[in-house]
């Protein structure tokens, strides 16, 4: 049995796609990029604003789902650039700041709409 997750709270779904589905005791989340749910544009500043707000809208993903970021188990970072690492990786570490989950990072030729971020997650459903 699967579930499909959305929520008003988060950007949403901008192709063939569920902000997250839930399934088999877990929440598979879409990528998140940086936009602003309330007006559909990216936040201002560089890589760490625009961190904050792909994880605020991860965040608001998993909320619907049931869960949150405490019951995240796996990550997978995309970054435009590796150099931003350092700057994701600071405001990363302050949305799990205790036992923060596998994670895997990488750089991406390109991500939609520019973004320096995408993030997407695998939590336990009804943490």
């Amino acid at each position: 049995m699967r579930r499909t997750v959305a929520t008003e709270e988060a950007p949403k779904a901008i192709g063939p796609y569920s902000q997250a589905i839930v399934a088999g005791g877990f929440v598979f989340a879409s990528g998140q990029i940086p936009l602003d749910p309330s007006t559909g544009e990216f936040v201002a500043g560089g890589v760490a604003e625009q961190t904050g707000q792909v994880l605020r809208n991860l965040s608001k993903v998993l909320e619907a789902a049931g869960t949150g970021l405490a019951g995240v188990v796996k990550t997978t970072v995309f970054l435009a650039d590796m150099n931003d690492f350092a700057a994701m990786n600071e405001v990363y570490a302050s949305f799990f700041p205790d036992s923060p989950p596998a994670r895997s990072t990488v750089q991406a030729a390109g991500l939609p709409r520019g973004a320096r971020v995408e993030i997407d997650a695998i939590a336990l459903a009804g943490q």
